[in-house]
């Protein structure tokens, strides 16, 4: 069902929308850890190496894929907060056909360099050929992720988060099934493990596909075009710096994990544990921030921004709440929660994750304002005031980690990094909140266009 997002009391809304988007993350993370999860406990610790090494590349497609999905979004978003159909309609059309164009090309390299690839990251020659075939595979259905991303993106644009939510759950689920079954009862290897993350993506995709041409029928009758150079630039203003953000997002964690591993296997291993766990509340309060970037669009769309504004307070209040819980929960359970992910949850490794969340987890509650204010400015279309904070944050993050860690020679410098970068990125992005940015750039936007 659609859901308009500028009528309602703002708090309600948010925690209506935002609950079925943060299932979705639960389930989203399920089916990232199921072929690793499949493949270390049926194939041993090899092919759990494989996929983990094929990850890294998967990562870049992601980001990609998503990128795609936030452009959608937020452009969708604006239109149908501004009840313009045959406009949306158009972006739909122009995203589905620019997106799979791209994904083409990225299919193109993945197929030609992924073995160039895999030998510049010094991946094992006793992996290569498992890895290969994982991300050969991978490549294949990659438009089944960039469309699925995509029609998940234009749900979300007016205001359906359960619908994704749903397919994703049953995908996901689906997944450890079918993992399973072509690991055991087929008796593949790794190729098992990635034909069924290809045939389950795919199947989820044409039932979102097909969800999303019957939710679009429905809208009011409005003409419209098969593609559009204004609404892909619009689009595109949006994706590409997502894009960007989240590859270098990537490029930044390989670097931290090379500071992490001069430290020995018992760091790598505490940490590997301790980011699971640290990753999944990120993610969560991160859902609560793509929640504000639809809420303010549609709202900046129907042209309500003193509703934007009274979103923000609400937005800022569930994020404390939640992370707040959050911080106490994982300072409190931190040894139960980092052994969970270890084979034997005792010792030095535990530790090391122990002092990893005990460091970083207190500090949730200044990462949700600053994932509040992020997405609102995503919302908003500023994106320049948005890349500012995720790049210092990133920044910051990979200097300190090794100036810390040299410093303090203690791989406890590494871990007081992340607090020190989420302070100051909040401050950037609470700044930009608080000045009001986003709406001054609508109305010089609006300014200038009146000029011409």
């Amino acid at each position: 069902m659609n859901r308009d997002l500028t009528v309602g009391k703002p708090s309600q809304v948010l925690v209506r929308f935002s609950l079925p988007l943060l299932g979705s993350i639960v389930f989203q993370q399920l089916y990232n850890l199921a072929d690793s999860f499949v493949a270390g406990k049926f194939l041993g610790d090899a092919a759990l190496a494989a996929v983990g090494n094929a990850y890294e590349v998967t990562l870049i497609y992601l980001a990609f894929a998503f990128g795609c999905n936030v452009g959608c979004n937020v452009v969708l978003s604006l239109l149908f907060g501004a009840k313009e159909y045959g406009d949306l309609r158009t972006a739909v059309n122009t995203t589905f056909i620019a997106s799979g164009v791209l994904c083409l090309i990225l299919m193109a390299l993945g197929f030609a360099f992924t073995p160039a690839l895999l030998t510049a990251i010094n991946t094992p020659p006793e992996l290569m050929a498992d890895t290969e075939t994982y991300l050969y595979i991978y490549t294949g259905g990659l438009l089944f992720l960039f469309f699925y991303n995509i029609a998940t993106g234009i749900f979300s644009a007016m205001g359906d988060s359960r619908t994704p939510f749903l397919f994703l759950m049953v995908s996901s689920l689906s997944n450890i099934g079918v993992d399973i079954l072509f690991v055991t009862a087929g008796g593949m290897g790794v190729d098992g493990v990635a034909w069924a993350t290809f045939l389950c993506q795919g199947i989820s995709c044409l039932c979102a596909m097909a969800a999303v041409l019957l939710r679009l029928k429905k809208l009011p009758h409005a003409p419209h075009k098969l593609f559009s150079f204004r609404l892909l630039e619009k689009i595109s203003l949006i994706a590409i710096p997502s894009i960007l953000q989240q590859s270098f997002v990537s490029v930044g964690n390989i670097f931290i994990q090379g500071i992490v591993n001069s430290f020995g296997t018992t760091t790598i291993a505490g940490y590997a544990a301790a980011v699971k766990v640290n990753n999944f509340a990120v993610t969560s309060l991160n859902t609560l921030g793509n929640a504000m970037s639809t809420y303010t669009a549609q709202n900046i769309g129907a042209g309500k921004i003193p509703r934007v504004k009274a979103g923000g307070r609400a937005g800022m209040a569930i994020g404390l709440s939640i992370s707040a819980a959050l911080a106490v929960l994982y300072v409190l359970l931190r040894s139960l929660l980092v052994g969970a992910f270890l084979e034997n949850p005792v010792g030095a490794t535990l530790e090391e994750g122990m002092r990893f969340l005990l460091i970083v987890s207190p500090f949730f509650p200044i990462l949700a304002i600053k994932l509040v204010s992020d997405g609102m400015l995503r919302g908003a279309g500023v994106m320049r005031y948005f890349m500012i904070s995720t790049f210092t944050d990133l920044v910051l993050r990979v200097v300190l980690a090794k100036a810390f860690s040299d410093l303090m020679s203690s791989s406890t410098g590494i871990w007081l990094a992340w607090p020190v970068g989420w302070i100051v990125a909040t401050a950037i992005s609470a700044t930009f909140y608080l000045r009001g940015v986003w709406d001054k750039e609508k109305a010089e936007k609006e300014a200038d266009a009146a000029a011409v």
